[in-house]
């Protein structure tokens, strides 16, 4: 990347706050994104001695309000993003039959609209600024592709088959352009993060028993693997990544 700065939403724990790591040890201007800013401060002073540097910046990436004015700070502060990671995402421990519409808009906020706004954002962005070699990596999920057999998924998999339509129809609208920006999908299987615990699904004895045996990811398997997309040439676009504990059934 010619100009090292980034933009990670989700960016206070689990993989954006991997990833964070990852991108300010290698020398990184990275503005972290979440509604959790004092996990993010924590953060900023755990790497305060690495190449890069980690910006604090309270967002809900639900409100379109907050994703423009994030663009904007660091436009004005730090100066045009090269790479967004799309990397905030919620799920609720729910079903379609009797979910409330509540949190079945909160996932689609979150997961499809909070990434549609920043991609845009972000393109826009990258476009008036003639950066060179813009990347934005989506954080997809396997139910992007498929629709899992487990409990109380709800519009979790069709939140995420958007993503992978998103990032294809980014993907098309960039050549019609001629913009050499790349997009990528990144697809993990199971990443042992907080989002289980924080959105009530170990409430559920029957998650809980599938939680247990589950093979899984670690946060940093997934932030390694962003940083393996980053790093290929230019030339090289990786539209599709997926990733996988060794064992997930599913």
């Amino acid at each position: 990347m010619t100009k090292k700065i980034a933009m990670v939403t989700g960016a206070s724990a689990g993989i954006g706050a991997a990833t964070v790591k990852v991108l300010v040890k290698n020398g990184y201007k990275v503005v972290g994104l979440a509604r959790r800013v004092e996990k993010l401060e924590a953060l900023c002073k755990e790497l305060k001695s690495e190449p890069g540097k980690l910006y604090p910046l309270k967002t809900d990436i639900t409100k379109e309000a907050d994703i423009k004015y994030a663009f904007v700070w660091t436009d004005t502060n730090i100066g045009p993003v090269s790479l967004l990671v799309n990397n905030a995402g919620v799920a609720k421990p729910t079903n379609i039959i009797n979910g409330t519409t509540s949190d079945f808009k909160m996932v689609f906020d979150t997961n499809v609209m909070g990434l549609t706004i920043a991609c845009r954002e972000a393109i826009n962005m990258m476009l008036n600024n003639k950066v060179d070699n813009g990347l934005i990596i989506n954080i997809n999920s396997i139910a992007g592709h498929f629709v899992p057999p487990l409990p109380l998924k709800n519009v979790y998999p069709a939140s995420k088959h958007a993503v992978t339509a998103l990032t294809e129809t980014l993907r098309q609208e960039l050549i019609n352009l001629g913009s050499n920006i790349r997009v990528t999908s990144i697809s993990p299987g199971y990443v042992e993060t907080e989002i289980v615990k924080v959105n009530g699904f170990l409430e559920h004895e029957d998650i809980v028993a599938i939680e247990k045996i589950a093979p899984r990811l670690q946060a940093d398997d997934v932030a390694n693997a962003i940083f393996y997309v980053i790093s290929t040439p230019s030339h090289v676009q990786i539209t599709e990544l997926t990733i996988r504990p060794v064992g997930e059934a599913v």
